[in-house]
């Protein structure tokens, strides 16, 4: 689009179905690389991804030409039927309805790499479902708890 200029920077996560533990350090790399990928052939700029074996989190660096609905639609069906395919997964992988999307500025995007690179060391003393209530409410997200993933403690 001429003479159409945009920043935004916008994370999104998501979980696996049933929220099990069903993404593996074997193919976790290459399931990255895949999703990056899927963000590129859309135009879009990839600029961060991570999780853990429950969910993932991806920085984005989302054009105005392409709706994040849409991107972040094409990322889960693909993605899922990527490890289907490919048998990656004991069973039949999904990842669960809905997705998070919380946007940032220029200046924040530093601190959410560096966050979402180290995705390990904060699960080590806080759970998944802490950090995604922690992210709405602090970006006062109204939200209703069944309306939440549903989490498994």
């Amino acid at each position: 689009m001429a003479n159409t200029f945009s920043q935004i920077y916008i994370q999104t996560v998501f979980a696996v179905s049933g929220r099990m533990c069903l993404i593996t350090k074997n193919y976790q790399e290459e399931l990255h690389k895949y999703i990056t990928g899927i963000v590129r052939k859309q135009g879009q700029k990839l600029l961060s991804i991570n999780g853990m074996s429950d969910h993932l989190h991806i920085l984005i660096g989302l054009r105005p030409a392409l709706a994040l609905a849409d991107l972040v639609r094409d990322i889960k069906s693909d993605s899922s039927d990527w490890i289907n395919r490919k048998r990656l997964s004991r069973g039949k992988f999904a990842w669960q309805e809905g997705y998070g999307a919380f946007s940032y500025g220029h200046s924040q995007l530093d601190m959410i790499i560096r966050y979402i690179q180290n995705q390990e060391r904060h699960h080590r003393r806080r759970s998944f479902r802490d950090e995604y209530l922690t992210l709405l409410k602090k970006f006062e997200i109204e939200f209703r708890e069944e309306y939440v993933f549903k989490f498994i403690e």
